[in-house]
């Protein structure tokens, strides 16, 4: 206990000590920033804040020139002015001093501020988007942006990239730690809580990557194929809400293609669903390098060319000069630009770099982690592990003596302290975050004998399994933007250590660090499994207060784990055609490929509730330490609206939260999959409390998209609602009629 109580004092000096290396880095650099001139002040009858934001706009553009018009609409990375004046982070567009426009500083990140800049300030790693997802509670969503947006502003940025409401349609895509689920709903109010979030501070927030980018493989030369209902109602579902909930500043298009059209000069995409059905009043920026053109993606309803100005700078100017694309639609771009900055207050309050509160940041990003890991199996009841009375307890793999994993590409945010994982020579390899498992484990159990073993040979590690009372294992699958993982199999032969591990003691418990699902042939010889998912700077504590109790699991799975690749909509991850062989000193050519998601409606839970296919994990799984219980549902109809009211009560011995959720099976005269996800909630009850939840189902969620109207409607009709736990534990049922209209 002596030895215990000497590591704690320790480690708290050593983390008081590099809390105060990170302020003092952030107050250098804030007096860097506080040390720059500062230009007087323009006057002009847009200062007046008392005026609308659109006629604010106007009445800057009418100022302007054409070669400021221009300047506006495309990056400046070939600006002569971005050394000077640039932060250094991932885009820049220089502002226009004499009329008050002030530069627009644009870093990436949705787990926190990543791209940070040329002085590498500290920002906080927090937990994957897909693991905040998995929290399923929408004020935690909000909460999430508003660090977010409270670091990008202290940094001095003023724009934040990221939150992508791509689905989950790929189980394989690289970058579906970025995403908040595969369901469009989910999608659409967690994203759109957490972008307002990011808003309320004070900076423009984006929402990417329109539309259909659903994997990495050929990104730039796919085209994503799918008819026009299905898109309604899964991928354009989730932008919809996501954008009406948030009203967020600037949508980024994608990189692909969508039925045969680039996104970025795509005009179904932008000006008739985007701008005309959606009543957009923000702007379009392009993902970096995906412009392809100047004419043709102006008159489709695109804005703003990222990182330079290759079709947008020169090419875009003789466009205009020629009439080829009328002022009019030059200035609309500019227009939707300076109305958003004026409506969130970047124009009137521009950032001021501050220092990061580390204390703060880490606490919240703890507290997410948290909330968002889900305890997919407990047999027996073996968590929490009682640390009373458990002697011996071995940690296995996945580096958790050093850290925790995270996503890699532009979402990756910076270590503090550094990478503790060293990568191969000459390869970027992933980025650990310094919160070590072990470390924490340790605290929690201080009266047992705790030892490492890395893992990396089975049989040493079964070997002392074999001498613990409790074996945890660690597996991981690192997951970057710019790749797709090859399979849903662990790498580096983990399954087979985790076989091995429970193979040698029956108390095994498998803590899973993913981008997304994994296969798990161990599973029926394992005695737990907690998805930890990327789980940011806090990871290792918040890991260990799952395992112990100190907190009860609440995550729900966003996504379906399935049993094998075998079970997916495309066992195969669609990639280009194969080519005859190059010679050695030449590039393979880039074939163009199309992705057909032919299963249309059908994604995620969708695809296996039709197909009668039986996951391995279910969408909306997630186990808690103690239990509750559903009853006397009612449901009613008025109008296109339903109401859901149900009992439910904690039914266990502990305190703890459910997330309830609500689905509903649409008349058979829609042709839609089985049922749907409606509505939800996140509730936190004592033992033996319960409580009457009255849920309102929005009647776009009820509502299918008629081609042929090209409106949605809600069809009349019996509707079936299932109410529980999980997609698939749902013990309460009712049906109720929509008469017709």
């Amino acid at each position: 206990m002596r030895n215990a109580s000497k590591y704690l004092v320790v480690r708290n000096w050593l983390r008081y000590l590099s809390v105060a290396a990170i302020l003092l880095s952030s107050a250098l650099s804030y007096a860097f920033a506080q040390g720059r001139a500062v230009a007087p002040a323009p006057t002009g009858p847009w200062m007046d804040k008392s005026l609308p934001p659109d006629r604010r706009a106007d009445l800057v553009i009418g100022q302007m020139t054409l070669d400021e018009k221009i300047g506006l609409v495309h990056g400046g990375r070939d600006n002569p002015a971005l050394p000077a004046r640039s932060l250094g982070g991932a885009g820049f567009i220089p502002g226009i001093p004499r009329l008050g426009i002030p530069d627009f500083q644009m870093t990436d990140g949705r787990s926190g501020v990543a791209n940070t800049g040329r002085r590498g300030r500290y920002a906080t790693a927090m937990p994957s988007s897909l693991a905040a997802g998995a929290s399923w509670d929408l004020k935690l969503a909000y909460d999430y942006g508003v660090l977010l947006g409270k670091e990008t502003r202290d940094l001095g940025f003023n724009v934040s990239l990221g939150g992508t409401a791509n689905l989950i349609r790929e189980p394989r895509n690289g970058r579906n730690f970025e995403c908040w689920s595969e369901d469009p709903i989910a999608i659409g109010k967690m994203l759109g809580r957490s972008l307002k979030g990011t808003q309320d501070q004070g900076v423009i927030a984006d929402i990417n990557r329109y539309a259909v980018n659903d994997q990495e493989n050929g990104r730039t030369i796919y085209s994503a194929n799918v008819d026009k209902r299905a898109l309604r109602e899964t991928d354009l579902l989730a932008f919809e809400i996501a954008i009406k909930e948030s009203d967020v500043g600037t949508v980024m298009c994608a990189y692909s293609k969508l039925n045969g059209t680039y996104a970025c000069e795509n005009p179904y995409l932008m000006n008739e669903v985007l701008k005309k059905d959606w009543g957009y009043k923000g702007w379009v920026m392009s993902d970096w390098g995906a412009t392809h053109s100047a004419t043709p993606s102006a008159l489709a309803g695109f804005d703003q060319e990222m990182p330079a100005g290759q079709y947008y700078g020169d090419a875009l100017k003789a466009a205009v000069q020629k009439g080829e694309v009328p002022m009019a639609r030059l200035d609309d771009m500019v227009h939707r630009m300076l109305r958003t900055e004026f409506a969130l207050g970047v124009f009137d309050n521009p950032p001021a770099a501050h220092p990061v509160d580390p204390f703060t940041g880490a606490e919240s990003a703890q507290r997410f982690a948290e909330q968002g890991m889900v305890l997919l199996k407990n047999a027996n009841g073996q968590l929490p592990l009682k640390a009373s009375l458990v002697k011996s307890i071995a940690v296995i793999g996945s580096h958790a003596d050093v850290g925790v994993l995270s996503g890699g590409g532009s979402d990756q945010v910076d270590a503090a302290g550094g990478n503790p994982v060293p990568p191969v020579a000459g390869v970027r390899g992933p980025v650990w975050h310094r919160s070590p498992p072990l470390a924490a484990i340790k605290a929690k159990a201080p009266g047992a004998k705790v030892a490492f073993d890395a893992g990396t040979d089975p049989a040493s590690a079964a070997k002392l399994a074999a001498a613990s009372e409790v074996a945890i294992v660690f597996v991981n699958q690192h997951t970057t933007e710019g790749r797709d993982v090859t399979s849903l199999t662990l790498p580096d032969y983990q399954d087979r250590l985790v076989s091995q591990v429970a193979a040698a003691n029956p108390h095994t418990i498998v803590v899973l660090e993913t981008g997304g699902p994994v296969t798990m042939p161990w599973v029926d010889n394992v005695s737990g499994i907690l998805e930890a998912w990327y789980p940011g700077i806090r990871g290792g504590q918040a890991i260990a207060n799952i395992l112990f109790g100190s907190v009860n699991p609440s995550g729900k799975l966003p996504v379906t784990f399935p049993k094998s690749e075998a079970d997916l909509p495309h066992p195969a991850l669609p990639g280009p055609p194969a080519t005859s062989p190059q010679p050695a000193n030449t590039a393979a050519p880039q074939v163009p490929f199309d992705v057909n998601y032919s299963e249309g409606l059908k994604a995620g839970y969708k695809w296996f509730d039709a197909e009668n296919k039986t996951p391995l994990f279910a969408f909306g799984h997630g186990l808690s330490y103690t239990t509750f219980s559903y009853t006397l549902l009612k449901a009613t109809a008025s109008g296109e609206c339903i109401t859901v009211t149900f009992n439910l009560k904690n039914s266990g011995s502990v305190t703890g939260a459910e997330v309830p959720q609500v689905y509903v099976s649409l008349p058979a005269s829609a042709g839609e999959p089985p049922k749907r996800l409606v509505a939800w909630d996140k509730i936190k009850l004592a033992p033996g409390a319960g409580k009457m939840v009255s849920l309102e189902v929005d009647p776009l969620y009820l509502s299918i998209f008629n081609v042929d109207k090209d409106a949605w409607e809600v069809l009349p009709g019996e509707y079936k609602v299932f109410v529980g736990g999980g997609s698939r534990s749902t013990p309460l049922t009712e049906t109720v009629r929509i008469a017709a209209r």
